[in-house]
């Protein structure tokens, strides 16, 4: 296009818009004389006037979003761990935001069923993920990844994390790290830990904890995270992680001992207890997070509109003592520190899954 051609069309996009582009240009103080400007920079002015209409309009969208009701999406079923903390908050948000906020379990597929529904939608709002540590292990589990975790999605609201602790048979002679070690050391190939599945966050945490520690252990994949605790609460299997929530009604009852958190750092649910990295294996981490995403293409308007509902509530006592019920130590961070912890999680998944072997196809 030559710029006798583009002045053209600048001319005619100038026409097709002229009383909004004035008025907006008027009102801004940017011009007095409107043939002046039209006749001698065509280009500015069109660039001028469509900065001004893209910034009304990325207001007008933010104060007219939602103007219906927001469905947060969990790619798993009613009663889970993700479930349970989006209804610690939806309510409230919805409240915040002048729409019902509704809960949509979309289970199947280890979570890849609702998350390709998010990252397929509408980018206007109204589809939200709720996302956890499974969202980045699905896509580094086959070679032919049904969404990219990165790429896909636009940060919304970290939410916090989930801590988990590395847990025995109450009726197992072993009360530390050290121990476990030294007592799968003893008997290798005949103690095993059970999972929720080949390749759930349980079962690669596990098998990289084997990885560093040295020992081998024995993977007994499960159908879901409560069978794994009946596992080990009966003694057919010899450790596991779980959620920190999950677990201290039952150390209560004495049917399980809690031997370290499998975090970075200790957990403000149980201070007293230490680290499976500062128990004599260093390096290892794990915790699960949780975090709200929408469709890659979602307008900046919109996005920052959630985000700072979101940060209101996250200040919020009540909201905390609700996710502090569900096991989730919230934290803030803003959109960029939420997109770099996802790219930092990305990295540290590809070592643990290349540490296990754990592969889908």
């Amino acid at each position: 296009m030559n710029t006798t051609q583009f002045e053209k069309l600048s001319s005619n996009v100038l026409h097709l818009n002229w009383k909004n582009s004035m008025l907006c240009l008027k009102n801004s103080g940017i011009i007095k004389k409107n043939s002046f400007i039209i006749s001698l920079f065509p280009l500015a002015t069109l660039l001028i006037v469509s900065t001004i209409l893209l910034f009304n309009s990325g207001v007008a969208l933010s104060q007219s979003y939602p103007n219906k009701p927001v469905r947060i999406m969990i790619p798993f079923g009613i009663g889970g761990s993700q479930d349970a903390a989006a209804r610690a908050f939806n309510a409230d948000l919805g409240a915040a935001l002048g729409q019902p906020v509704i809960i949509d379990n979309r289970p199947g597929a280890g979570g890849v069923i609702g998350t390709v529904a998010v990252a397929t939608s509408v980018p206007d709002g109204y589809t939200l993920l709720l996302a956890g540590v499974s969202h980045q292990i699905n896509r580094l589990l086959t070679t032919k990844p049904a969404y990219n975790p990165l790429q896909d999605f636009a940060p919304i609201s970290f939410v916090g994390t989930t801590d988990y602790v590395l847990v025995v048979p109450s009726t197992l002679s072993v009360n530390s790290v050290a121990e476990l070690v030294r007592y799968a050391k003893a008997k290798p190939g005949n103690v095993n830990f059970a999972s929720a599945g080949v390749g759930s966050a349980i079962h690669l945490s596990m098998a990289y904890f084997a990885s560093l520690a040295g020992i081998d252990m024995l993977h007994v994949p499960l159908k879901g995270g409560g069978d794994a605790l009946i596992e080990i609460m009966a003694a057919r299997s010899q450790a596991t992680n779980i959620p920190v929530n999950v677990a201290l009604p039952h150390v209560h009852e004495k049917r399980l001992r809690l031997i370290a958190v499998t975090g970075s750092k200790r957990s403000k649910f149980i201070p007293h207890l230490p680290t499976v990295s500062d128990s004599g294996i260093p390096g290892y981490e794990f915790t699960s997070w949780l975090g709200l995403l929408g469709p890659a293409a979602l307008p900046h308007a919109v996005i920052d509109r959630i985000e700072l509902e979101m940060r209101k509530l996250l200040l919020s006592s009540t909201i905390v003592e609700r996710l502090d019920r569900q096991g989730v130590d919230t934290e803030i961070l803003n959109i960029n520190q939420f997109g770099d912890r996802l790219r930092k999680e990305q990295l540290h998944w590809a070592e643990i899954i290349k540490r296990s072997g754990a592969m889908l196809d």
